[in-house]
């Protein structure tokens, strides 16, 4: 309403209406949100044990290995945000057995040489969140985050809307990881 002599607002007041702000909107973040967990039990709805069952486009899954494979995270943090989980459901990194203990370390040096093949960062943050207080999302399934970063890669969204812009969808990663995968 421009004067206050008419009760029909203007359209650009209309909710919804366009008013010079982009908006990212983010319905998929409500689950966290709300505080929703995966279920702690094997194969019961944990994202870890149900990936490897789909197709990998669909799942997200960039190389498949023995006892372990590695997915692009769902929530990255980056382009190229890597998870590599054993296939076995365990919690914690002292219950891999030798020989998953062995793929797990193998896995992630090889995602570190797609990443780096497939986009060039100039660094990277690697490690595991043991435990929900630690801030593990999924702790009832081992996960290690294989994070590229990039000088001038943060900005203030995170910050004012705790909303990340990430610059590729997942599917054009997923296929450029897939693509740099080393050969063994």
């Amino acid at each position: 309403m421009t004067d206050g002599s008419s009760t029909v607002p203007d359209a650009h007041e209309l909710p919804g209406s366009a008013d010079g702000f982009e908006r990212l909107w983010t319905p998929h973040r409500m689950a966290y949100v709300r505080g929703e967990r995966p279920s702690r039990e094997a194969g019961s709805g944990c994202p870890f044990c149900d990936a490897p069952g789909k197709d990998d486009r669909e799942s997200l899954v960039v190389h498949r290995g023995e006892l372990c494979y590695v997915v692009l995270n769902l929530f990255p943090y980056n382009p190229g945000h890597l998870l590599i989980c054993p296939y076995r459901h365990v919690s914690r990194y002292v219950d891999l057995t030798d020989e998953e203990t062995t793929e797990f370390s193998a896995l992630t040096k090889q995602a570190i040489r797609a990443v780096e093949a497939a986009s060039a960062p100039a660094g990277y943050n690697l490690g595991m969140n043991q435990g929900e207080v630690a801030g593990a999302g999924v702790a009832a399934h081992l996960h290690q985050h294989l994070v590229p970063r990039w000088l001038g890669d943060s900005n203030f969204l995170p910050i004012i809307a705790q909303t990340k812009a990430l610059p590729q969808l997942l599917d054009d990663v997923r296929r450029q990881l897939v693509a740099a995968w080393p050969q063994s």
